[in-house]
């Protein structure tokens, strides 16, 4: 150190009596001192804080007589910072102070006498960040005072391990407060489990852990040590090492699995923790029922399974011949129901074989390792039938030629598959526009018709079909053709023109009266349907899959696992309750299928404590989701059974349901919007209607909407009440309000009656989600609809909507629109906007018409005692009456 005016390096004895070295300065006697003590260049060393430690002994002022005015009790430090030691002389006003430091105790000349040395220590920091180094100094302004020692230092976080990370000696940041962040690195033989951090406090503590990591695969945490033979860790998340599952093993340390024993083996999709498994035995029992040109195939399962719960089961068909039992493929023709590969049941309809032929089938076991390297040939068992006389397959080919005014020839070729002699055709005809109201029936035997009596000018529509012996095919995919427009024969050289005139003025007139009499005709039977037609109709749609009642079947187990695919519970993630459901929470979450996109869903779960018949309830309605697929009704994901809770999974709808959405937006919608969220509805009634299944309780609380404004029908759940509960017709469970009157009186569930629920839902929809007839109880409804009153158009109600939800609300149920029909009727509204311009007006009261007359007249004259009890006498006063 350099002394700087007057200090002086003085020997002293310490309180042991040792001799040590100090720097002293004493000048009190004389005013105005400024004596400095500046250290050598001392370097940073990375240091952002450093710590100045001085021990020192400072007098006390009273024990100096004659000192008054003159003498103090503290000194000043300071400092510099320089990038080298070179700097001899530095200015004083370079310094920056430190702080001014005063002793805590302080000594007389009688204390130095009785040798009771008085230390003081102080601690002081300081902030360098800017240079490579600096300067320290001690400014006495009149004190009495002797350094001991000066210490200067700076803090760190030491070295240290953490979640098997190693965090290196920091060195502390430059604020009291400032944490320095410090990212670790994993040790040997681990990997990272989430990034390591921790924060280095400004007192050289480790503050805030984050993250860490893990053990590699192999390996455990005892000391990173490798996992021994017979021993494994697959993942560096699991705990430690585990023993190897059974008919398995490990010969070597450090094993991330363990190899199969000979025989045994292990799927691409299987965990290591899972047991080494072997391929199933063959199927047993075999046995086949022949019915005409259809195959039913029944098998018992392996008596062997090989340790594992996934066999499946697939079909060979091949057709042979008698002689030589020579055996090709089956055509892509023949349908395999439910499917011919990927089987879990143990039954197979196979159908649309040919009549009179051989065919063997071949039924092959498989699970998870039959395809694995080793495994073999799948194990399988066969059996070899003859089919027997059947109908023929439709006609798949007509054409007309010859064709008039009033007549036409049809030709056809024979079917695909006669199955038989063919002995006679059927030929089904109507004009077009009068869709099979009214049809007319041709039989021929040979491949040809002429049709006369027709109508000129006009689209006609023929199906076809062949009869064998063993009966009537189904008829011919539509065939049209018109009659053409040649001339009259008289109109030509030589006619005379009045006659001429006379004529077309003729056939003008008829033309007029046609088609008043055509539209009063259509008017009349606008939606009627013989039973005969509906009938015809299958004939027309044939392959349309129809609906299976789960509740059919004696085994809930088999419905669910016929209809609805198993889904594995770890790939579910469960974000947060949405509701709750009859059966317990419904929650949204995501779902990720290995291979596919993550997507988000639904997911309904059964509650804690149930019973067997509340498990068969709740999976029934996955069992009748998963036959549909279509994209107006909700997608059924899959399942969950094979552990607890028990979950239905669907898809998300992220507007929940159409009648709280409506009010939540009430007016902000167009009209041909609305009509589109119909047009949706409408055809995932039409769907449904097509597969034979009637929904019972279509109403806007069961539709929901997507964030695309799609409209899908859900709450497949009513059916089940009725049938449980014959009771159920009179108690509050059915939707007295959507349900249609046969229905609630004679439980005459139809389809018929899901189009008088899909006109309410029409009205819950143009009115915004309005609740049908208002605050009137369940007996009020019923006995008002049983009178003829029909809910009047919401407000700005296009005209033609109000009258389709009339039409939807006949009393008769064959005079009710079909869902196809409905379904057009919106296409076309649609595809001319302008038809849904004109709305309904609320009749206006007139002077002239009294409040009774007026109420008579709209189907309300019950509530004229109450209107008048309230004070509304005229229809006037009716003017300021709220909705409210």
């Amino acid at each position: 150190s350099t002394c700087v005016s007057v200090w002086e390096e003085v020997s002293i004895m310490d309180e042991k009596n040792i001799p040590i070295r100090t720097y002293q300065v004493c000048n009190v006697l004389e005013p105005n001192q400024n004596n400095w003590l500046r250290t050598d260049w001392i370097p940073r060393s990375g240091a952002q804080r450093v710590y100045v430690e001085v021990k020192f002994t400072l007098r006390d002022c009273n024990s100096l007589p004659g000192v008054t005015g003159t003498c103090k009790e503290t000194f000043n430090l300071y400092y510099h910072e320089s990038n080298e030691d070179r700097e001899s002389y530095i200015k004083e006003s370079s310094f920056i102070k430190v702080d001014t430091v005063a002793a805590d105790e302080s000594f007389t000349q009688v204390d130095v006498g009785d040798r009771i040395m008085k230390l003081n220590t102080e601690v002081r920091d300081v902030k360098v960040t800017t240079r490579k180094g600096f300067y320290l100094a001690f400014q006495d302004v009149g004190a009495c005072i002797a350094l001991v020692s000066v210490r200067v230092f700076y803090k760190t976080c030491p070295l240290t391990i953490r979640n098997l990370a190693t965090f290196p000696d920091t060195v502390t940041g430059a604020d009291t407060s400032s944490l320095v962040e410090v990212r670790g690195s994993c040790v040997n033989q681990s990997e990272e489990r989430e990034e390591p951090k921790m924060y280095c406090g400004a007192d050289g503590e480790w503050l805030v852990p984050i993250g860490g990591c893990l053990c590699s695969p192999g390996y455990e945490e005892k000391g990173s040590a490798s996992c021994t033979a017979g021993f494994y860790k697959a993942k560096s998340s699991d705990p430690g090492c585990s023993k190897c599952p059974p008919h398995s093993h490990s010969l070597r340390d450090a094993a991330t699995v363990c190899d199969c024993h000979s025989g045994y083996f292990r799927s691409d999709a299987d965990p290591p923790s899972m047991a080494c498994t072997q391929p199933p035995s063959a199927p047993q029992q075999l046995i086949s029922v022949v019915n005409e040109t259809s195959v039913v195939l029944e098998w018992t399962p392996p008596r062997r399974l090989g340790g594992r719960s996934d066999t499946s089961y697939s079909l060979e068909c091949l057709i042979c011949q008698t002689a030589g039992r020579l055996c090709l493929p089956c055509g892509s023709d023949v349908l395999f129901s439910p499917s011919q590969t990927g089987l879990k049941t143990t039954k197979v309809v196979v159908s649309e074989l040919r009549a009179h032929t051989h065919y063997t089938f071949i039924v092959h076991a498989r699970n998870g390792v039959s395809l694995a390297s080793g495994a073999g040939a799948t194990q399988s068992v066969s059996v070899s039938v003859t089919t027997n006389q059947a109908a023929p397959s439709p006609v798949s080919f007509v054409q007309a030629t010859d064709v008039t005014r009033h007549s036409l020839s049809l030709s056809w070729q024979q079917p695909d598959r006669p199955n038989g002699v063919i002995l006679e055709y059927e030929v089904k005809f109507y004009e077009k526009d009068q869709k099979e109201r009214s049809y007319r029936i041709m039989r021929t035997f040979s491949q040809s018709v002429d049709v006369t009596g027709l109508s000129p000018l006009t689209v006609y529509v023929f199906h076809v079909r062949a009869r064998t012996a063993a009966g009537y095919g189904e008829f011919s995919a539509p065939f049209e053709f018109s009659t053409n427009s040649d001339p009259f024969p008289l109109i030509g050289e030589g006619v005379n023109s009045a006659f001429l005139l006379l004529s077309v003025s003729g056939v003008g007139i008829l033309l007029l009266i046609s088609a008043a009499v055509f539209i009063i005709s259509r008017r009349r039977s606008k939606y009627s349907k013989t039973k005969q037609d509906s009938e015809e109709e299958k004939h027309l749609n044939p392959g349309v899959k129809i609906y299976v009642d789960p509740f059919t079947y004696e085994d809930p187990d088999q419905a669910i696992h016929d209809f609805a695919k198993e889904i594995d519970v770890s790939s579910i993630h469960i974000e947060k309750v949405i509701g709750m459901g009859e059966f317990g929470e419904v929650c949204s979450g995501r779902l990720r299928v290995q291979g596919k996109r993550e997507i988000y869903v639904a997911i309904k779960s059964l509650k804690a404590g149930y019973s067997d018949k509340q498990r068969r309830d709740f999976l029934s309605e996955a069992s009748i989701m998963g036959q549909f697929d279509h994209p107006n009704i909700i997608r059924l994901e899959g399942v969950v059974t094979r552990c607890k809770p028990l979950m239905i999974i669907t898809e998300y709808m992220e507007n929940g349901s159409l009648d709280s959405f409506l009010r939540k937006h009430d007016g902000q919608f167009t009209v041909i919007q609305l009509v589109g969220m119909l047009r949706g509805i409408a055809s995932g009634m039409k769907y449904l209607s097509d597969m034979n299944y009637v929904h019972r309780d279509l109403a806007a609380r069961n539709i929901l909407v997507n964030s695309n404004l799609v409209c899908k029908v859900s709450d497949f759940g009513l059916s089940r009440v009725l049938e449980d509960d014959p009771e159920a017709a009179y108690t509050t469970r059915i939707p007295i309000r959507w349900t249609a009157p046969e229905a609630i009186t004679y439980r005459k569930f139809t389809t018929s009656s899901d189009v008088w629920s899909y006109g309410i839902v029409m009205w819950e929809v143009v009115s915004y989600g309005e609740r049908p007839y208002w605050d009137m109880n369940n007996q009020d409804v019923m006995k008002a609809v049983e009178e003829g009153y029909r809910l009047p158009a919401p407000m700005d109600c296009p005209v033609v909507l109000h009258q389709l939800m009339l039409d939807c609300w006949e009393r008769e149920r064959a005079e009710r629109p079909t869902f196809s029909q409905i379904l057009n009727m919106l296409d076309k509204l649609i595809r001319n906007p302008g038809t849904l311009r004109r709305t309904v007006v609320p009749e206006v009261c007139v002077p002239e018409r009294s409040m009774c007359e007026w109420l008579q007249s709209i189907g309300l004259e019950r509530y004229r005692d109450t209107l008048a009890a309230a004070g509304y006498t005229s229809l006037d006063s009716l003017l300021g009456i709220t909705h409210q």
